[in-house]
Formats: C-alpha cells, structure tokens, sequence
C-alpha cells in the first residue's frame, strides 16, 4: 500500500495478472489509481506474457505488479519473461514472499534483471512466521526519501522482538525450513495425482508457494457458488478462483499448507461431491 502511495496520482495505472492476488487491484485503488489486467491462462502455464504487458502500458502506466511463486496458481515465473518484463522500461513491483518455496528449479529475484524494481517480502511463507507480521523492502535508492517518509507516518517501525525472531529465523532456521519445502513437495505431488485420479488434471505444473489452481468450469460457471456448496456440503474449503479475477472465473484455489493426512481427507470428500453432480 505504501509503494501506491508513493507511486501514484490519481488515474494512474497499475498492470496486474488476471487472475492474481485480490488486494493487489485494492492497493492501487485506495492510492485512486487504476488496476490494468493482463489475461493470463492455462494453456500458456500462466505466465505472463511480456508481450501483453507492453500492449498494457500507457503514459499513465506507474508500475507492473508480478508475484513469483505465485498466488493463487504457484506458478514460478521464467527467468527470460521477467527480464523481458524489466527491460520495458517501467518499474516492477515484485511480490517474493513466497520465495524458498519452489519444486525443481531456482526462483529468482527481479533484481537479478533490473535496479528499477521494488521487492517485496517477508517471514510469513518460508520461514512459517505468519503471526510475527514482519515484511521488508527493497527499493531503488533514489525512492528511499519518500519510503522513509511514508514508512515514518504510516507504520514507524516493526516491533523489536519480531525483527529479533527473523535475525534468528535467517541464521539458524533454514535447515528446518528446508524440511518444510521437502515436505511440501510431497504433498503438491499427492495433489495433483489424486486430482488428475478424479478426472481434474492439471493444464500447468505449480512449481512454487503451496497452491494450485484447479478447472472447475466442467462443473460449474459459479465459482464463489461451488466452493460455498463444496464447503457447506463437506467441510472442504477451497477458495474460489472469482476472488483472483475475471479470469479465476472456473477454478478453484486449493492449497497443499496442510498435513498429508487431511489433504487426503479433502480429496476423498471432493471425490464424493463430484461423483453426487455427475448424477
């Protein structure tokens, strides 16, 4: 939200995925800028296509927003789309808090492209520190007046004992962490076997974060309409993909930031309610 404030006068713009974060397009907003979408699909493994995005940018265009590992669908971004991405000229915000979290290849950083980037992160997905509330920013030097400015009248400053659990979190906790990620990966791939066992398989591989993002479209046209059916039904939450935008409309988020043992549980009870709609 800062970074929008900083960033923006009204009317100017924002480019967003489509689907992506919710608060993402709520962040540009409350700053009276505008969200541009930028469609991204299945069948190009949602990614975002650098192409489109330069189709996006106008004279107001202030900043493209890339997440990788991303929510909702855990897709890690490749390394050449994120520098062809930067080498557009415009500023990239780029959401990492999901870092760390990748299956079978590296994530990297925007700033490994360019120097006109904004990172965000934190401790709450790798390092498990959901409660701590702690988040950084890296920003390009001459911005660095302004955040500190906006930082001061708006937050002051992150609480002493959490920024004291992540000094330790970063020195001592990555081997354990690092059984997380394992542990992870065992379950994505649980997943995503029992979804293509039930007839639901995945168009695209999550490499990252701990989501995928299932077609549902054969089923429903509703998505917020499924999943309160589905959890009403079963006690099965999965977020509905109309929360991420137009183009979630049809899927359904599920998230693998669970014990093997429910997300089996899960799966058989959405085994069970698709079997009762295909009656």
């Amino acid at each position: 939200q800062m970074l929008m404030l900083m960033l923006l006068e009204p009317g100017d713009e924002v480019i967003v995925s489509d689907p992506t974060y919710a608060c993402y397009e709520n962040f540009v907003r409350i700053a009276h800028g505008r969200p541009v979408r930028v469609p991204i699909v299945e069948a190009e493994g949602f990614q975002l296509d650098p192409a489109k995005v330069r189709t996006a940018i106008t004279p107001r265009t202030r900043a493209v927003m890339v997440c990788s590992p991303a929510n909702p669908t855990g897709v890690v971004m490749r390394p050449e789309l994120m520098a062809q991405i930067a080498a557009l000229g415009v500023p990239v915000i780029s959401d990492e808090i999901y870092h760390g979290l990748s299956y079978g290849g590296r994530d990297h950083t925007m700033l490994e492209f360019t120097d006109n980037a904004f990172i965000l992160n934190g401790f709450s997905k790798y390092f498990a520190m959901t409660g701590w509330r702690l988040g950084y920013l890296i920003s390009p030097l001459e911005t660095m007046p302004a955040v500190m400015k906006l930082h001061q009248n708006i937050m002051i400053s992150a609480t002493d004992f959490s920024q004291v659990a992540a000094r330790v979190a970063m020195a001592e906790a990555v081997p354990i962490c690092e059984t997380y990620r394992a542990e992870y990966d065992r379950r994505r791939v649980y997943l995503m076997e029992r979804l293509a066992a039930m007839g639901l398989p995945l168009g695209y591989e999550p490499t990252g974060a701990f989501y995928a993002f299932v077609n549902v479209s054969r089923y429903t046209s509703d998505s917020i309409g499924f999943a309160m059916q589905l959890l009403n039904e079963t006690g099965v939450a999965m977020t509905p993909g109309a929360d991420f935008g137009p183009g979630g409309e049809g899927y359904l988020r599920i998230s693998y930031a669970n014990s093997l043992e429910n997300i089996a549980k899960g799966m058989d009870q959405l085994q069970a309610f698709l079997q009762t709609l295909r009656r």
